[in-house]
């Protein structure tokens, strides 16, 4: 089924929280599904990114021409990635050999780069020329290794997906208030005046 990359499906704030988040309801055996399934949502999705993280990537444009031969990277990163900081989130460190596993897989993406990455201001490199998919997100995933991003790293309390918390206090409980929130919400709304009926019923 072709996937709708609408902008909630960016509320990770990084391009490589957002790949991680492409699994949904990450270990629930019976709920959990994979967005890259159909490999050819990895091109789609490459291609809604670069409109949803042109901020992130400096305006460079993404290309994922070929997106049966690059899924292994790209997955590879994707599982890397949300196994390192999703441990960090909930454990406050990360096991060394998760760490090792990472940093190789993000040593694969970068190989499919052409040209300059990693400048200061330019993390991306050259707005004028496309940029490999898997360059692109290994480079946003070693980004959320530096600054205090760490820090702010978060697992949504509604989908457990990793957002990073750039709000002022640190203090956000949802990747997406406007959809994780207001599901919370009406989730206790309904459960309190369940919880009330019985109550009355009694």
């Amino acid at each position: 089924m072709t996937v709708s990359w609408i902008q909630h499906r960016f509320a990770g704030g990084a391009l490589a929280l957002d790949t991680a988040n492409t699994v949904v309801l990450r270990g629930d055996p019976y709920r959990g599904f994979d967005r890259f399934e159909d490999r050819a949502e990895i091109a789609r999705f490459a291609e809604a990114a670069g409109a949803f993280r042109a901020a992130e990537l400096g305006g460079r444009r993404l290309e994922a021409r070929e997106p049966e031969r690059i899924a292994p990277v790209v997955l590879e990163i994707r599982e890397a990635t949300d196994r390192l900081f999703r441990e960090a989130v909930l454990e406050g460190s990360f096991e060394s050999n998760h760490l090792s596993d990472f940093l190789a897989a993000c040593s694969k993406g970068t190989a499919g780069a052409r040209g300059k990455i990693g400048g200061e201001k330019r993390p991306f490199g050259d707005p004028a020329t496309p940029l490999a998919f898997e360059a692109a997100l290994a480079v946003s995933a070693l980004s959320l290794l530096g600054g205090d991003t760490m820090r702010r790293l978060r697992i949504c309390a509604n989908c457990r997906w990793l957002f990073v918390d750039r709000s002022r206090n640190s203090s956000r409980l949802w990747c997406d208030m406007a959809v994780c929130g207001n599901r919370r919400k009406a989730s206790r709304h309904y459960h309190r005046r369940k919880d009330t009926r019985e109550a009355d019923r009694g």
